[in-house]
């Protein structure tokens, strides 16, 4: 379910420049899967902003989903206030490869402070779905 942070109107939170329900919308909501790495990350970037905890789980790889998960995530939608997605690079993820890499670097503001999540996102793509692997991240105070 997607939180009211963002109406049909606005522009993505993953700051494409298209309209949310045209860009990320249809993969959070389960319309149109994301089609390549770099979608699925942006459309997770805007899953964390609106709150939609279970597309989060969904895209997740299936082995690496933990039953803490929900709990984790639902306190740090609540928590963590987005504020802008940086795409550094992205390597392979396309249409028709099976791995994917997106360097990327999301701004945010949280109880504890502002700062920077830095990560190395690993993404593998099965039967027409892309699902994020795991990642190296570094977290930097502003």
């Amino acid at each position: 379910m997607l939180q009211d942070q963002t109406s049909s109107d606005q522009l993505c939170p993953c700051q494409s420049g298209k309209p949310f329900n045209f860009c990320c919308a249809p993969a959070i909501n389960g319309s149109r899967p994301a089609k390549s790495a770099e979608a699925l990350m942006r459309s997770r970037y805007s899953a964390f902003f609106v709150g939609a905890v279970d597309y989060l789980i969904d895209s997740m790889a299936p082995e690496t989903r933990r039953e803490e998960d929900r709990e984790l995530l639902i306190e740090q939608s609540q928590i963590t206030n987005w504020t802008q997605l940086i795409i550094l690079e992205t390597q392979a993820g396309q249409p028709d490869d099976t791995q994917g890499e997106v360097r990327f670097e999301a701004h945010f503001e949280s109880p504890d402070g502002n700062g920077i999540l830095r990560e190395t996102s690993r993404f593998r793509q099965e039967k027409g779905h892309w699902y994020y692997v795991d990642g190296d991240l570094e977290l930097i105070s502003t």
